[in-house]
């Protein structure tokens, strides 16, 4: 008996219009079938930063680089296939997606990359990316008038006068 999948017309139809595109880039790109795949992200900002999750069932953690540069955390792998000789076994189907894969993702410039923390855990890599508190912290700045610019200029022209002759002048 040989396995075949199920056509129905509910499980060939999108859910929505990004999933179609998703679907059909996917479908298209992936037709070499061994040569790469495109792991599921979900990705959320937080108060505190950014949580991005992959979904790498059956990927070891060796297997999977983590890199920071000029604002781009780009995670990349690789799924290995393994073909079990001599146990008589022959693939009526093979839908898990293997190879190589990167993904890239464009941070603001409000994160903090020296804490950027990653965790794999049950074929999930969970990367978290906190926000650089110094960059999101809320300032007020006061607005200044022509005539208090002039008087600042005055004081600091009276104190430079004055650290010249070596005399200590009170702000």
């Amino acid at each position: 008996m040989a396995l075949s999948r199920y056509s129905g017309m509910e499980g060939n139809m999108p859910q929505s219009f990004s999933s179609m595109l998703d679907r059909f880039f996917n479908e298209s790109v992936n037709t070499k079938g061994l040569s790469s795949f495109t792991p599921y992200v979900d990705a959320c900002e937080t108060q505190n930063g950014y949580e991005i999750e992959v979904a790498l069932p059956g990927i070891r953690k060796e297997d999977v680089s983590i890199d920071f540069q000029e604002g781009r955390l780009s995670i990349s792998g690789e799924r290995k296939f393994e073909k079990r000789e001599g146990d008589g076994r022959r693939y009526q189907m093979l839908e898990t997606q293997y190879g190589s894969f990167n993904r890239t993702f464009y941070l603001p410039d409000n994160v903090n990359p020296d804490k950027i923390k990653a965790r794999m855990e049950n074929g999930m890599l969970l990367v978290t990316v906190p926000k650089d508190e110094q960059k999101t912290m809320k300032r007020q700045i006061s607005i200044s008038s022509e005539e208090e610019s002039k008087e600042n200029k005055a004081v600091k022209t009276k104190k430079e006068k004055a650290s010249e002759d070596g005399k200590i002048v009170e702000a």
